[in-house]
């Protein structure tokens, strides 16, 4: 099986290792020092106390790759629109697009049944060009847990978690998702084949809230949790995302009060938009803040504390140079 990891950064270098340890014919798409250093050294993992090293084909042009059977996308959901165009050579007719990223997919509605049955979201997806460029009927939804970092070019640290959850749009369990997640599974992963669509909100909801608070208070996600103050704005933004998926045909297996409490107990962790804050890094608000509102917009629900979190971290970020770039 041919698969391409395009943004072989932290989770997508993860995936790499794994896979090609595995036997799969895995190809990584990267660029600057972390590309350099993979070429010369081959990819090192971290992981439960011991070091992998694989050696996949390694390159920042995917005509050098060719098409594949899957492309899993693995950059942050604000980068993906510009590498469409790059993308093409991997693409063959049959090719599979696994969207690995945070936050509501370009796809969402994709064959959705009711009104808004193929709606696109410019607020992750701007023009449509990955919509036009790789079209819906090639996606599987992902929603990724594990977590993991680069701590050198060329080495990934794997910290926690080995689930990457997997769905057609159409919830069908399809011949193409069932063989991705048996090689998935093959290299280690634990890897259900779910409703996508309802695991994308459960995720979602964390990310919505405890983001963007963390961002702008520059708390860990157990202070944001638990703080009274700080644990009701956040159960305010969750309830407001859950009346929207819901109108949208989602199902939440959790309530509220159950998601705060199993995020208050991984502890001192610093979310990913607070780490892109204070590395000056662009900050996925689009994705996991926007895209909510936006869909509120669609379906006429009211987003009031949204709106104000949004329009607060949106300011906080254009003043550290780290949204909109």
């Amino acid at each position: 099986m041919k698969i391409g990891i395009y943004g072989a950064g932290a989770i997508g270098g993860y995936l790499g290792v794994q896979l090609a340890l595995a036997g799969e014919d895995v190809t990584l798409i990267a660029r600057g020092p972390h590309l350099e250093a993979m070429k010369e050294n081959g990819l090192k993992l971290l992981i439960d106390g011991e070091e992998r090293v694989a050696r996949p084909f390694c390159t920042s042009d995917p005509s050098e790759a060719g098409p594949q059977d899957f492309v899993i996308v693995t950059l942050k959901a604000h980068s993906a629109p510009a590498v469409v165009g790059a993308m093409q050579p991997l693409l063959g007719p049959d090719t599979a697009v696994v969207s690995a990223v945070n936050g509501v997919p370009w796809w969402y509605f994709y064959a959705l049944e009711g009104p808004w049955r193929d709606h696109r979201l410019e607020s992750v997806d701007p023009g449509g060009v990955q919509w036009d460029g790789i079209g819906p009927e090639r996606a599987i939804g992902c929603v990724v847990y594990p977590a993991t970092e680069v701590v050198e070019p060329g080495v990934i640290k794997h910290l926690s978690g080995n689930r990457f959850s997997l769905g057609e749009p159409s919830g069908e369990k399809t011949e193409r998702v069932q063989a991705l997640a048996g090689a998935l599974k093959e290299a280690g992963f634990r890897v259900p084949v779910r409703r996508i669509r309802d695991e994308i909100w459960v995720k979602l909801w964390g990310n919505l809230s405890f983001n963007p608070i963390s961002a702008l208070t520059l708390e860990t996600l157990d202070t944001v949790a638990t703080d009274p103050g700080t644990r009701a704005v956040a159960q305010a933004m969750m309830l407001e995302a859950q009346t929207i998926g819901e109108k949208l045909g989602a199902r939440f297996p959790v309530d509220v009060e159950k998601r705060m409490d199993g995020a208050a107990a991984v502890g001192a962790h610093r979310t990913s938009m607070l780490q892109d804050l204070e590395r000056g890094r662009p900050m996925e608000i689009d994705a996991l803040v926007t895209s909510v509102q936006e869909m509120g917009r669609l379906v006429d629900v009211p987003t009031p504390t949204i709106d104000v979190v949004l329009a607060l971290v949106q300011q906080r970020a254009r003043a550290a140079g780290a949204y909109g770039v």
